[in-house]
């Protein structure tokens, strides 16, 4: 799938938005990429996931043992990537701010670990939940999201396999650019601050 592609299926759901967001990272942008609504559709999920997939090399794939990802935001396009390789796909929550396996999850110790986001801005999400999984005994090998937001620069330890790496500049609560601080903020992401 290419850029264009991409874009083209966050269009057609009304999920690539402009205005005034506060990122879930804290960071604050003029786009917002809202995943939960391109994954809506169960085909444009499924489009999604398999491509998503397609730019995982097979040397890694082959290693995988189980997804899993983070709530909210990587439950959808998580569940979809593990359809597309035939693998279990689990998630970890935050109900008292840390992640954790619920829900009966449980990760066989050593298991390789593909762990699967929607969207990465800051990676802070991707590190927390990488070091859930290492507290359950396993591995994570690769990490793979729909979207880059930091166009490549975050180092989220693993070999990062985004579809798209896309360059929205977001900025630092003290260094918001006067024309987008003169736009009403919306928090649409699900960390809770």
């Amino acid at each position: 799938m290419t850029e264009d592609q991409v874009l083209a299926e966050f269009r057609a759901s009304g999920a690539l938005l402009e205005g005034h967001f506060k990122l879930s990272s804290g960071r604050h942008s003029g786009h917002y990429l809202q995943c939960a609504r391109v994954l809506m559709n169960p085909q444009r999920a499924a489009r999604l996931a398999e491509a998503v997939v397609t730019g995982i090399p097979a040397d890694v794939r082959a290693k995988i043992d189980v997804v899993v990802s983070p709530a909210m935001g990587g439950i959808i396009i998580g569940h979809e990537v593990g359809r597309a390789l035939g693998l279990d796909a689990m998630f970890l929550e935050r109900p008292d701010g840390t992640f954790h396996l619920r829900r009966g999850f449980a990760l066989t110790p050593g298991a390789k670990v593909l762990m699967v986001e929607d969207v990465v801005t800051t990676g802070l999400s991707s590190r927390e939940a990488i070091a859930a999984v290492a507290r359950e005994g396993a591995e994570v090998i690769a990490e793979c999201a729909i979207i880059d937001r930091s166009c490549g620069s975050v180092d989220l330890g693993v070999p990062f396999y985004p579809l798209l790496a896309i360059d929205f500049p977001t900025f630092a609560p003290d260094s918001i650019p006067e024309a987008l601080a003169r736009i009403e903020v919306t928090k649409p992401g699900s960390r809770k601050e």
